[in-house]
């Protein structure tokens, strides 16, 4: 059977490409160009029964994750199942299991039966946990441990796999010395960069580049590169450590290319709006188009409980600016893991801002939306405003405080809606 790069070379439409071509409203032998040139992504794992694929990348409407997992302190699979149900409803396109907590393998294949969503995970966190738990340190993480459980992920159906490969030796020792406010917060570059200095070895994901391509191909599961040293907080963002490890993770695209393997790049971050932009264009231009996977971007450190907000407004001008997968935030990042209502309001959040985004790059095919709704308000048609709205049941649950209104009928400006002024009914 052949990968979804190696069919689009040979000039073969897979269902998964059709199906992505038919959401995208485009011909199918451009999504094949675009996985053919790498430009484009199609994780699509065959182990994973019952996908509903989706495309990200250059010229397709940007897509939205939401990150899900049990922690030690919230282990419960039930609680995983709900938000997992509360994100698909919301409209995520993919998400993520970054459980902990509890059996991990358990959760994982619990959201692979129940999620028709492409599926991620980042397995350095089991592995390295395991390690802790049976050896007492995480310098007892042997590579082969290691590469066991991304074998495991893979062959469970695991669409995308996070692997923080550009986490090297050199970066880790030049961190130490940096001033970095926040130092590391990538959980898997925290990982890594302590098993590095208790070692005193390189990364094994960087080292053994091969041997994950060769799991990556045999599944053919797309690799989404990991950003180990992105920024923290707005005083890191753009410093040496994460551009060196940019230059590292555009050398791993290049190989996975080569390979026959689909790869993204994984982005900051915090960072301040002026530098949204340029953090974008950096990375298209130093990975050759590679889709852009970014956090946010947050754009202010200082609004805990709200950060589903900062995350908008760096995602809409991350998107703007070539981003192709907006990784949603939650209120309660930075505070607690979220609840369903949280995972909600984080992916209606980021569909904002990716919509708004897809506005100026896609327009006219994302802006007919817009147009629907502005014809749909001019009219005063408030099911079909409903039925357009990207969060519906929250559209009527506000409508729905005015009462019963006669149809037709304005519920801000009762008589003098302009509507009806401007075309003389009142």
């Amino acid at each position: 059977m052949m990968t979804q790069v190696e069919a689009a070379r040979a000039g073969q439409v897979t269902r998964e490409v059709a199906e992505v071509a038919r959401q995208e409203g485009l011909e199918p032998e451009t999504i094949a160009a675009g996985i053919a040139a790498g430009t484009i992504v199609v994780p699509a794992n065959p182990a994973h029964r019952a996908l509903d694929p989706r495309g990200i990348g250059a010229g397709l409407r940007i897509k939205v994750n939401a990150n899900l997992g049990t922690s030690s302190g919230q282990p419960a699979l039930e609680l995983e199942m709900q938000k997992l149900q509360a994100a698909m409803d919301a409209g995520a396109d993919t998400v993520m299991d970054l459980s902990t907590g509890g059996d991990p393998d358990a959760v994982r294949r619990a959201m692979l039966d129940q999620c028709p969503l492409p599926l991620g995970t980042v397995p350095v966190y089991q592995a390295a946990i395991a390690a802790i738990s049976s050896g007492g340190s995480i310098r007892a993480m042997n590579p082969d441990d290691l590469f066991a459980v991304i074998e495991r992920h893979a062959a469970d159906g695991v669409d995308f796999l996070t692997l923080h490969c550009g986490v090297t030796r050199a970066i880790v020792s030049y961190i130490e010395q940096s001033g970095r406010l926040t130092g590391i917060v990538s959980r898997g570059g925290a990982f890594l960069a302590c098993w590095i200095k208790a070692s005193d070895r390189e990364n094994p994901l960087y080292e053994q580049f091969d041997r994950v391509l060769d799991i990556a191909r045999r599944h053919d599961v797309t690799l989404s590169l990991g950003d180990g040293l992105r920024p923290g907080c707005l005083a890191d963002a753009t410093d040496r450590a994460q551009v060196e490890e940019l230059v590292v993770l555009a050398e791993l695209v290049e190989r996975a290319r080569a390979a026959g393997v689909q790869a993204m790049v994984e982005g900051p971050g915090h960072v301040p709006l002026d530098q949204v932009a340029a953090n974008v264009i950096l990375q298209k231009q130093v990975c050759k188009g590679a889709p852009f996977y970014v956090l946010g971007p947050l754009v202010t450190d200082v609004a805990p409980g709200y950060d589903h907000i900062t995350s908008a407004i760096g995602g809409a001008l991350a998107g703007m600016a070539g981003a192709d997968f907006l990784c949603y935030v939650t209120p309660s990042e930075h505070l607690a893991l979220p609840g369903p209502q949280e995972v909600r309001d984080g992916v209606i959040a980021a569909r904002i801002a990716a919509h708004a985004a897809d506005v100026v790059r896609l327009g006219a095919r994302a802006r007919a939306w817009d147009d629907a709704m502005a014809r749909a308000r001019r009219a005063l048609d408030w099911p079909r405003q409903f039925e357009l709205a990207i969060d519906p049941a929250r559209a009527r649950e506000l409508h729905g405080r005015t009462g019963d209104v006669p149809a037709g009928t304005c519920t801000m400006c009762g008589d003098y809606c302009v509507f009806k002024l401007l075309t003389g009914v009142t």
